[in-house]
């Protein structure tokens, strides 16, 4: 039996490398972990989910400063942001985080650190700052990168993606955004709540294509009246830079072009398999742009080679990629085989409203060819949700032709933290009549869930 240097080998720090390798550790495996950036902890720390719903908050705070006269508050003048300040709370917090992805923490559980940039010479060995290191087992989980889209220009044109954004030097005074997704609808509204005048470039006819088109519209409506402009059916042409003031020229639904003008262009069109450099091509590892190729138990082509997070393509979600590293400590580290289930995987988009959905919604339903029934209920009629000034929004409900739920979606005021009861209910198979006769605190937005099964 050949004899290898570690059990498993992992290549990633961010959310599945990190808790693939914790787990291995923790277990016994011998384990090595290797990370190309000075620090651990990922895209989802350094310049995603954690900087991101940091800046969201203080965007929000902020924004209700400049409401509190809608609270029966004094009217305040409130003066500009100072955006230092704000990129030195969003450095705290990942300071903080950071402490627990750290590489010393993961060598005191046992496993092994080394950065640098590794390349597969063989299928269970890496070359890496010169050194050899061998593994029974390998896990790809190097994460994702911003696409940039071919647009004429573009190269030449200064811009900024999800890395550059949360480190900002001052606050942008205009700021022009490619593509509609959640990372560039999210940011559209935070930056605008905290003074930038932005415009959000899409090329269908909806934001967050993802998502039903009428949750979609009404996040829209919240932004375009907190003065987002949208252009949507819109192509782009090229881009080009002017004196420091960046400009995009546009093609919208009627064959119209339209020039754009902004201190600032933030490119949030999709993301890239971080795969370029790995060797892959060379050891038979089967890949494609969308990333690399897996199964239902994570391997790849090669079986003991496995893939998991944002370089599958998949669900790139950290919580998604925490899920699939489980999955693969169950296969490689326990060799049982275990599947992976994204019947009811949660996301959420964290506008203000907050956009949160688990299984199927209309569109998906649809797509699938599935027939369905919808039940709702809308946030005006909660109690809770109106003595907070909250009046957008309404949860779906929908059903398949036996009356099972299939999939919830809630546009309202802490959607995310009010699907987690669906979380429950959805995985655990609880009947809706249960759900409709379990006792809610009163008032809570929670109630919501209670009432649309129970209306049901």
């Amino acid at each position: 039996m050949p004899d290898y240097d570690f059990d498993i080998g992992i290549l990633g720090g961010g959310a599945a490398g990190l808790t693939v390798a914790s787990g291995a550790a923790q277990l016994g495996a011998k384990a090595l972990l290797v990370e190309k950036e000075k620090e651990l902890g990922g895209d989802c720390l350094h310049f995603g989910c954690v900087p991101s719903k940091t800046l969201i908050r203080t965007a929000h705070v902020y924004h209700l400063m400049k409401k509190a006269k809608d609270f029966g508050l004094p009217e305040i003048a409130v003066p500009p942001v100072d955006f230092k300040e704000v990129t030195a709370r969003i450095r705290s917090v990942i300071s903080a985080i950071q402490k627990h992805d750290s590489e010393e923490r993961f060598c005191s559980l046992g496993a092994r650190v080394e950065s640098g940039d590794p390349v597969f010479i063989e299928d269970h060995s890496i070359r890496l700052n010169g050194d050899t290191y061998s593994a029974k087992n390998w896990v790809i989980s190097t994460g994702s990168s911003p696409r940039i889209p071919p647009v004429e220009g573009l190269d030449k044109t200064p811009f900024i993606t999800n890395k550059e954004i949360f480190s900002l030097e001052h606050l942008p005074s205009s700021m022009i955004i490619l593509g509609a997704g959640p990372i560039a609808t999210e940011m559209a509204q935070a930056f605008s709540r905290l003074g930038s005048k932005v415009s959000v470039v899409q090329r269908s006819d909806q934001i967050l294509s993802r998502e039903d088109k009428d949750l979609a519209d009404e996040v829209m409506e919240v932004l375009s009246s907190e003065g987002v402009e949208f252009y949507l059916n819109s192509t782009i042409i090229r881009s080009s830079d002017h004196d420091g003031k960046r400009e995009v020229l546009i093609k919208d639904g009627d064959g119209t072009e339209i020039s754009l003008k902004a201190e600032k262009i933030l490119v949030a069109l999709g993301r890239n398999p971080n795969i370029a450099g790995l060797g892959l091509e060379h050891i038979g590892v089967e890949f494609d742009k969308k990333g690399v190729k897996v199964d239902n138990r994570l391997r790849t082509n090669i079986k003991h080679i496995y893939a998991a997070g944002d370089v599958t393509g998949a669900y790139q979600f950290t919580h998604a990629a925490g899920y699939e590293a489980g999955i693969v400590i169950s296969n490689a580290i326990f060799h049982l085989p275990r599947k992976v289930d994204y019947t009811f995987l949660p996301w959420c988009t964290y506008t203000d409203p907050e956009l949160a959905s688990i299984g199927m919604n209309e569109k998906a339903a649809t797509d699938a060819g599935i027939k369905y029934v919808v039940w709702t209920e809308a946030f005006k009629d909660n109690d809770r949700s109106l003595s907070e000034g909250e009046k957008i929004g309404k949860i779906k409900m929908v059903l398949d032709k036996d009356e099972k739920p299939i999939g919830i979606q809630i546009l309202g005021p802490r959607a995310g933290e009010l699907l987690n009861e669906w979380v429950a209910v959805l995985n655990g198979k609880v009947k809706l009549s249960s759900l409709a006769s379990a006792v809610h605190p009163y008032p809570t937005l929670g109630e919501i869930n209670k009432r649309v099964a129970g209306t049901y």
